[in-house]
């Protein structure tokens, strides 16, 4: 992948059918709760209710998906190392990013934008160790939950009844913009965009080593 036209392209066509599979699979969520199809596949509590039918368990599949593709395609990593170190690098500010979150979640000011914002960082870290794996799972991410933002939007502006728009008691009587501000654009474009990448590459990571694919430096001997 050097021009990067022709980069933007080979990423477009990587994530399409694994985008397309996560947009059917929010459509189905979103009727699933729309209709009251019950636990443990649905669930229009706040958060989701822990529903079996959701997209967030997908980078644990698509994360090795995409590393062996791109392995196969001799953009492996310069070595494992150094892609497990940023991985896990990443996976710390993630964590860090959340724990601030929830020490201001009673309380939400300043510090929970800087919370958000350690999450969406954290998902900058793992393509300094495998770079091609890093920038598909980041264009996944935003393929995956920009979507999710169109549909809260709606949820909220429809009072749906579904776990895109259940919200807490202190959000009740937020302005609409304020409320779809903290609750979608917020979460949906930060926390979840740096779990994606941090998740994905951290499991295509252990995929190829234990399938024993070799760094990109080492492929040809």
């Amino acid at each position: 992948m050097t021009d990067s036209t022709s980069d933007r392209t080979c990423i477009a066509k990587m994530i399409l059918w694994p985008a397309v599979i996560t947009l059917a699979i929010t459509i189905l969520r979103l009727v699933g709760e729309l209709r009251h199809w019950g636990s443990p596949w649905f669930s229009a509590s706040p958060g989701g209710g822990g529903a079996i039918i959701g997209i967030s368990w997908l980078p644990i599949l698509l994360g090795p998906y995409f590393a062996l593709k791109l392995s196969r395609a001799g953009e492996g990593p310069a070595g494992y190392g150094k892609a497990f170190g940023t991985t896990f690098g990443g996976l710390v500010v993630l964590v860090l990013g959340g724990a601030l979150l929830g020490m201001t979640e009673s309380h939400p000011g300043f510090l929970t934008l800087v919370g958000f914002g350690i999450m969406l960082v954290a998902a900058f870290i793992p393509p300094i160790g495998w770079r091609s794996l890093g920038r598909v799972l980041l264009a996944y991410a935003l393929a995956a939950r920009v979507p999710v933002v169109v549909v809260m939007y709606l949820a909220i502006s429809g009072n749906w009844g579904t776990h895109y728009d259940a919200l807490p008691p202190r959000f009740q009587d937020m302005a609409f913009w304020k409320k779809f501000l903290d609750v979608a654009i917020l979460p949906q474009m930060t926390l979840w965009i740096g779990y994606t990448v941090v998740v994905g590459s951290l499991f295509g990571e252990i995929v190829t080593v234990l399938l024993g694919r070799k760094p990109a430096g080492q492929a040809s001997t």
